[in-house]
């Protein structure tokens, strides 16, 4: 049977989007958990993911690095003012604290390791849903401020 053009290139466009969400979902169920995420200007970061609160706890601890195109989402339960520390991160990162919308509600740039205790805190003065850790002076370079949008999008199931 013979589908007409117009068809046929719908029905192959309609598999070929079936594939990707099969792929993206058995990755994500294999544990692998990154997304992209887009900066104001449209450079796209591979984000991994940091769901539960093992994840958070742990976030870049013991890395040796993060590329600039590279960074850690974490996704809170709730709208709320939290706290981070550099505990055994090894690097220099730029913090950006988003609210429930994806709009930057505070930014520490350059935030240094923290090889041992005691380690200083960075808390945001504003709720945030969403914490987006960065290669330091990524955010600078890409002129990310306050009330930007960071945009992405979380797959579901999100656990």
């Amino acid at each position: 049977m013979r589908i007409p053009v117009n068809h046929e290139v719908k029905f192959r466009a309609r598999i070929g989007l079936a594939g990707l969400t099969l792929l993206l979902s058995m990755a994500l169920s294999a544990g692998e958990k990154y997304i992209k995420v887009f900066l104001p200007d449209g450079t796209p970061i591979t984000a991994e993911l940091a769901l539960t609160s093992p994840e958070r706890q742990r976030g870049l601890m013991f890395r040796d690095r993060i590329d600039e195109d590279q960074g850690m989402l974490f996704v809170f339960e709730a709208e709320e003012v939290n706290s981070f520390w550099m505990l055994n991160v090894k690097f220099p990162i730029d913090i950006l604290w988003l609210d429930s919308n994806k709009r930057v509600v505070h930014i520490e740039g350059g935030v240094p390791p923290c090889p041992r205790e005691p380690c200083p805190s960075y808390p945001t003065p504003m709720p945030a849903l969403y914490v987006l850790e960065l290669k330091s002076g990524v955010a600078a370079a890409h002129k990310v401020a306050l009330r930007n949008r960071i945009d992405f999008i979380l797959p579901k199931p999100l656990k």
